[in-house]
């Protein structure tokens, strides 16, 4: 039996009238006979009482019409799923993301702005070590990441640029030059102890600056980690901007640092061969976002 068959009976029980179905259906009354003697033999069950003035159902054409009906409404809302997954509309996308881009507001977003346009688009959002996502992505476990630039790229994945911002300098709050106001110069931090966060580049460039190699005493991961143990003294940090204006713990202070500043940038990476065509839609959104810039 076919699924044909089952819309060939509901339409005659629905009419109670052969002539009249095959009309509905376009096809020849003869035919129609035969493909409902078909459903009959197959199911071993007479389902039409049919004489020449009248058709009825049976009680187990009655059943079996309640079965059809709900087995024909599966098939199109099965139809409907399949041509509304194939055009983006539904399905899941894996997003991981490093806390700086979180807090310079990024994420949400592009997160926001994605689901107004998908409503019925599932988006699950983690935070991920930024030294694992890259692999992540690659292996097809999490379709974008919001990463901190620079980094390496493999060939495979692509990057896009969201957001640019500068590096600042976190403190504990204590020794005479950190008493002052104004922007530090790098030169003054060559004796410090450094806490380094996920994105290292702002540390070294800082230490470049000043002439001299950071000493780094922990690399405890998250910025939420990092200002923690500042908060502490174990040591200073130079971490994004976007961070100094939304984390505050207590006996921590945020200067600048002298000089042009140094930048950093939170992009989207995503696979280069993509197939997924609601990833793609999210993918088309990525890339079609400007730069904004917190310098």
């Amino acid at each position: 039996m076919e699924l044909r068959h089952l819309k060939y009976f509901v339409v005659v029980a629905e009419e109670l009238h052969f002539t009249r179905a095959a009309e509905r259906l376009n096809i020849a009354p003869p035919t129609l006979t035969v493909q409902i003697q078909e459903i009959e033999r197959s199911l071993s069950a007479q389902l039409l009482v049919r004489t020449k003035r009248s058709v009825a159902l049976t009680p187990a054409g009655e059943i079996f019409l309640d079965e059809a009906r709900h087995v024909l409404a599966q098939f199109e809302k099965a139809q409907s799923i399949g041509r509304r997954a194939g055009r983006g509309e539904i399905g899941r996308v894996e997003i991981g993301y490093v806390g700086s881009a979180a807090y310079a507001g990024v994420l949400q977003e592009q997160m926001s702005e994605f689901l107004h346009a998908w409503p019925s688009v599932d988006l699950n959002a983690r935070e991920i070590a930024m030294e694992t996502l890259l692999d992540l992505i690659v292996d097809g476990q999490v379709d974008v990441g919001f990463v901190r630039l620079p980094m390496t790229m493999p060939e495979s994945v692509q990057r896009h640029v969201l957001l640019r911002d500068r590096f600042c300098l976190a403190i504990p709050k204590g020794r005479a030059w950190r008493n002052e106001q104004d922007a530090i110069q790098p030169r003054r931090l060559k004796n410090e102890s450094f806490i380094a966060p996920e994105q290292d580049a702002g540390t070294f460039e800082v230490a470049s600056r000043g002439g001299f190699q950071p000493r780094i005493v922990s690399a405890p991961g998250s910025l939420l980690a990092v200002l923690t143990q500042v908060s502490l003294g174990a040591g200073i940090s130079v971490i994004p901007s976007v961070a100094c204006g939304v984390l505050h713990l207590p006996c921590v202070e945020f200067r600048q640092i002298t000089g042009e500043p140094i930048t950093s940038e939170v992009a989207a990476v995503y696979r280069s061969d993509e197939s997924s065509p609601t990833v793609n839609n999210f993918i088309a959104q990525l890339a079609a976002s400007p730069i904004r810039e917190i310098i």
